[in-house]
Parts: C-alpha cells; structure tokens; sequence
C-alpha cells in the first residue's frame, strides 16, 4: 500500500495532474495509486520531488514501519 491518493488529494491534483509532472500515463500513475504496479526507482523518485516528500513517506506504510521498529528495540 503507498500513500499517493492521500498526498493527491490533499493538493488537490488529478491523477492527470500528477502523471503530466511525472511524465508517464495516467492509466499508470493510477496503476502505481491503487498498489497493482510497482514504480521503477526513476519513477518513485519524480513522484517524491512531486509531492515533496520522500520515497519511504510515499511507499512505506506507517504502522507497519512502527511494528518492526518495536520488534528491533
């Protein structure tokens, strides 16, 4: 899961909007949103400077993070 329709949303951008900057379709950039493509690491990284975020803040799920982290300590 990543969190690319929250950080869409939260701009208020399309799924057009996004995939003109990233420069790839939108029929993929909607593939890489709803978790049924994987980004290459070219693509990630135009979508972090998209949004202005990192990559771990765009495809690392939270809570997930936090459980392994605690399994670590």
């Amino acid at each position: 899961m990543n969190n690319l329709k929250e950080l869409r949303t939260e701009r208020n951008l399309k799924q057009k909007d996004v995939a003109l900057k990233v420069g790839i379709t939108t029929s993929y950039y909607g593939m890489i949103e709803s978790g049924t493509r994987v980004p290459s690491l070219a693509i990630a990284i135009k979508l972090s400077k998209c949004f202005g975020v990192s990559i771990e803040k765009i495809f690392l799920n939270t809570n997930t993070t936090r459980c392994c982290l605690k399994e670590r300590s």
